[in-house]
């Protein structure tokens, strides 16, 4: 296993009060969620982002036939994973790379 790989697996072994991780189904309706460490809200924003890029790319190119994908962020509190939100109540998909809430 690579070292990035190992450090990714000891993130998720060790995790702590405050820690953050994305959550993506690339197709509604699985059984399964993909779970991977993040260190800031920057980074969720840039992840997520390049999720939904990929599982579009996967469409144009005849890899999948059509997606119907979700995702967000959640944060550990409490000993539990929670949905993570900024304190105007926004969600990841709500907020700039700061955690500022977008104003549409």
């Amino acid at each position: 296993m690579s070292a990035i790989c190992n450090q990714i697996q000891e993130e998720h072994l060790n995790i702590q009060e405050g820690d953050l991780r994305l959550w993506w189904i690339p197709q509604c309706g699985m059984d399964e969620t993909f779970y991977y460490p993040i260190k800031s809200i920057s980074e969720a924003k840039h992840m997520l982002d390049a999720f939904a890029m990929y599982d579009l790319f996967q469409m144009e190119q005849y890899i999948k036939d059509d997606f119907s994908n979700v995702g967000s962020l959640e944060m550990f509190e409490d000993g539990d994973w929670c949905d993570w939100y900024n304190e105007d109540g926004d969600n990841i998909n709500r907020v700039d790379e700061n955690g500022v809430t977008i104003e549409y």
